[in-house]
């Protein structure tokens, strides 16, 4: 009996101290979380959900256009991504098609597509179309079953025997897509005045002429255009490209003139976290910092070493990206375009530090409702490219490009 009493006395005093490792834990992840301050915002739509769909592109750039009009006319509209999805999908297959099935038919894409989409096509209001995800009896887009029907019926067309194949594949493609989409429509009311996309487009106020895309790699020269090699840059989409700091210094100087920017990057790094941050961890310093040695941070799942450097917070250490670490990161794989958002502000964590905030197309997920705080070291070492109005350039780099 003694001996029992003794055993759970252990046990008690175990688990106290297993309590009160936790509450050190917790006390210490507090003192590290950001508390910021913003330094400038500028104006945004509402925060859209994009779910299980591939349209971050979608979503973020026509966020991006929203702002533009917002900016330029004080208007508040809600440009549809899915009329931009319909017509995106359908000359995505073509060119699948063409090409033998030697062209990626996917979700994703890029900015570039919504710009040509709206130049081309035109574009239309949320309301003009069925509402997201309600073609299949969904509140919110979902392409889980749409792609696994998209997809075999495009690659046994692009990898048909046939010697000559006819367009009946096309309007049995735009069945597909009307279908889990939608039809786009080719006329339209909107607040009580008649509209196609193209006139509705050009009633925005926006000059679609003046938007350009900026990146910043060393295997094409600077101050010249070229074609990011991405596979969701399918249309082959120019890009101006500047020296890694020109690139920031671009992002900086459009927040001040009140201008915000459609970027895309690589978000699957362990620093995007899932609580709406972006820092470019620098693990070898965090290890210690964690408390954790060489031989230790080994033995760390994936998962633990992910929460570890999550509860550094705003304490943890970054590194300094360079202009070679991004081709680095570019010729390895390890800088991606896996998602399209929306930077529109700026902010300081209680350190002083910077952040860009970025909205996000997920919902309002996270600890911000829908934003993400990204240091400028993240988003310098993480950025493919991204859209922006050709005015919030600043005139000397405007100058080098020739625009």
């Amino acid at each position: 009996m003694k001996k029992l009493l003794t055993l759970a006395l252990a046990a008690m005093v175990a688990l106290g101290a297993s309590a009160q490792d936790a509450k050190k834990e917790e006390k210490k992840e507090n003192a590290n979380k950001p508390v910021f301050t913003t330094i400038k915002e500028h104006k945004i739509t509402s925060i859209k959900d994009q779910n299980r769909s591939g349209t971050c592109w979608a979503y973020s750039t026509l966020s991006f256009f929203e702002s533009e009009i917002l900016k330029k006319t004080g208007k508040t509209y809600d440009l549809c991504e899915m009329f931009i999805a319909n017509k995106d999908y359908m000359e995505r297959a073509v060119l699948t098609v063409r090409m033998h099935g030697d062209s990626q038919f996917s979700q994703g894409g890029s900015a570039e597509d919504v710009l040509d989409i709206i130049k081309r096509h035109g574009i239309c209001p949320e309301t003009a179309m069925p509402l997201p995800g309600t073609m299949q009896g969904d509140s919110l887009a979902n392409f889980n079953e749409f792609f696994s029907v998209m997809e075999p019926y495009v690659d046994a067309v692009a990898k048909n025997k046939a010697k000559k194949i006819s367009n009946q594949w096309k309007p049995g493609l735009q069945g597909i897509l009307d279908a889990y989409l939608g039809k786009c429509p080719d006329e339209f009311t909107y607040e009580g005045k008649k509209y196609t996309p193209q006139t509705f487009a050009s009633s925005l106020g926006l000059d679609w002429n003046d938007y350009v895309s900026i990146t910043s790699f060393t295997h094409h020269p600077f101050y010249t255009k070229f074609a990011v090699e991405v596979q969701d840059n399918w249309r082959w989409g120019l890009s101006y490209n500047v020296p890694m700091d020109e690139m920031m210094r671009i992002i900086d100087y459009a927040l001040e003139q009140g201008y915000t920017i459609a970027w895309g990057g690589d978000v699957s790094e362990e620093g995007f976290t899932r609580k709406g941050l972006g820092i470019l961890y620098d693990t070898k310093k965090a290890q210690s910092l964690t408390g954790s040695d060489a031989a230790r941070w080994l033995k760390l799942t994936q998962n633990e070493k992910k929460s570890k450097l999550d509860s550094l917070g705003v304490n943890a250490p970054e590194m300094v990206p360079t202009q070679e670490m991004r081709q680095e990161g570019y010729d390895n794989w390890e800088l991606t375009d896996d998602h399209g958002m929306h930077i529109y502000g700026l902010a300081k964590d209680q350190n002083g530090k910077e952040y860009y905030m970025v909205k996000n197309s997920w919902g309002e997920y996270g600890d911000y409702k829908g934003t993400w705080y990204m240091t400028k070291a993240f988003v310098a070492a993480k950025t493919m490219d991204f859209l922006i109005n050709k005015n919030a350039i600043p005139k000397d780099i405007r100058k080098k490009l020739g625009i």
